[in-house]
Protein backbone atom coordinates (compact mmCIF):
# COMPACT_ATOMS: atom_id res chain seq x y z
CA UNK A 1 0.00 0.00 0.00
CA UNK A 2 1.21 3.52 -0.74
CA UNK A 3 0.74 6.55 1.46
CA UNK A 4 1.20 10.10 0.17
CA UNK A 5 3.33 12.36 2.37
CA UNK A 6 3.01 16.14 2.72
CA UNK A 7 5.45 16.48 -0.18
CA UNK A 8 3.22 14.24 -2.35
CA UNK A 9 5.89 11.54 -2.31
CA UNK A 10 4.45 8.03 -2.06
CA UNK A 11 5.73 5.94 0.82
CA UNK A 12 5.29 2.17 0.79
CA UNK A 13 3.54 0.80 3.90
CA UNK A 14 3.41 -2.88 4.83
CA UNK A 15 -0.07 -3.41 6.29
CA UNK A 16 1.21 -6.49 8.13
CA UNK A 17 3.30 -4.12 10.27
CA UNK A 18 0.46 -1.70 11.09
CA UNK A 19 -0.85 -1.37 14.63
CA UNK A 20 -4.58 -2.02 15.23
CA UNK A 21 -5.08 1.75 15.65
CA UNK A 22 -3.32 2.51 12.33
CA UNK A 23 -5.33 -0.20 10.58
CA UNK A 24 -8.59 1.23 11.98
CA UNK A 25 -7.76 4.62 10.44
CA UNK A 26 -7.11 3.10 7.01
CA UNK A 27 -9.50 4.75 4.56
CA UNK A 28 -11.13 6.92 7.24
CA UNK A 29 -10.97 10.03 5.07
CA UNK A 30 -11.92 8.38 1.80
CA UNK A 31 -14.44 5.62 2.55
CA UNK A 32 -17.82 5.87 4.28
CA UNK A 33 -20.65 3.46 4.91
CA UNK A 34 -24.39 3.83 5.40
CA UNK A 35 -26.18 2.09 8.22
CA UNK A 36 -29.94 2.07 8.87
CA UNK A 37 -30.81 3.29 12.39
CA UNK A 38 -33.94 4.12 14.37
CA UNK A 39 -34.45 7.74 15.39
CA UNK A 40 -37.59 8.52 17.41
CA UNK A 41 -39.18 5.33 16.07
CA UNK A 42 -38.44 6.17 12.41
CA UNK A 43 -35.83 4.63 10.14
CA UNK A 44 -32.99 6.98 9.22
CA UNK A 45 -29.58 6.34 7.64
CA UNK A 46 -26.40 7.05 9.55
CA UNK A 47 -23.21 7.86 7.64
CA UNK A 48 -20.00 6.61 9.23
CA UNK A 49 -16.33 6.95 8.27
CA UNK A 50 -14.47 3.72 7.54
CA UNK A 51 -13.19 3.70 11.14
CA UNK A 52 -16.75 3.88 12.53
CA UNK A 53 -16.79 7.59 13.39
CA UNK A 54 -20.34 8.97 12.91
CA UNK A 55 -20.39 11.70 10.25
CA UNK A 56 -24.02 12.41 9.51
CA UNK A 57 -27.63 11.33 9.38
CA UNK A 58 -30.03 11.32 6.41
CA UNK A 59 -33.73 10.60 6.05
CA UNK A 60 -33.18 8.08 3.24
CA UNK A 61 -30.44 5.96 1.69
CA UNK A 62 -30.26 7.99 -1.54
CA UNK A 63 -29.60 11.24 0.31
CA UNK A 64 -26.94 9.51 2.44
CA UNK A 65 -25.21 8.15 -0.69
CA UNK A 66 -25.38 11.57 -2.37
CA UNK A 67 -23.79 13.20 0.70
CA UNK A 68 -20.92 10.71 0.59
CA UNK A 69 -20.35 11.38 -3.10
CA UNK A 70 -20.65 15.15 -2.65
CA UNK A 71 -17.81 15.03 -0.11
CA UNK A 72 -15.62 13.15 -2.62
CA UNK A 73 -15.71 9.92 -0.65
CA UNK A 74 -16.53 6.37 -1.69
CA UNK A 75 -19.43 4.37 -0.29
CA UNK A 76 -18.71 0.86 0.95
CA UNK A 77 -21.36 -1.86 1.05
CA UNK A 78 -21.94 -3.21 4.55
CA UNK A 79 -24.08 -6.24 5.31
Amino acid sequence: MNKITETNTPVRIDIRQMSPAQFAELGAGAVAYIKPVLVDGNTAFAIHAANGTPMGLAENRDIAAAAITQHEMFAALVH
